[in-house]
């Protein structure tokens, strides 16, 4: 039982920094890196654009994100789910972005849904979903 708990736990631990890692490069505005945490079959559904589905419209819609867009967001993971090769990650987000064409800063927070795979031990974004609670 103690090493089915330490191995849910060393889970549980990696899928939180691949989180906080994809905020990080979110803000950062580097697309290849945030791309770099899907899963090359991932899926992106993000608030009013069509989905994104594989590594190259992923990180088409980020390129077009971060040309447009600046992004200062901290994220607060909430509820964290396991189960076998496959996590469920709930979190929300807060802080700001910047509309570039209009150098105007928005106060802004979000509300995710990760669902991620491990692949060769390694967890990746399989599907992430975002929206504006307001």
């Amino acid at each position: 039982m103690g090493n089915t708990a330490n191995a849910q736990s060393k889970d549980k631990s990696a899928v939180e920094t691949l989180v906080h890692n994809y905020f990080d490069a979110l803000n950062s505005g580097d697309a290849a890196k945030v791309t770099s945490f899907f899963t090359k079959t991932g899926v992106l559904l993000a608030q009013g654009a069509p989905t994104a589905t594989g590594s190259e419209q992923v990180i088409g819609t980020f390129q077009y994100v971060f040309e447009n867009f600046s992004y200062s967001l901290k994220v607060s993971i909430g509820e964290v789910i396991i189960q076998g090769n496959y996590a469920i990650v709930s979190s929300t987000s807060a802080g700001s972005f910047v509309i570039k064409a209009k150098n105007e800063t928005v106060v802004t927070e979000y509300r995710e849904t990760f669902v991620i795979h491990k692949e060769g031990g390694v967890w990746k974004i399989a599907r992430y979903m975002y929206n504006q609670p307001k």
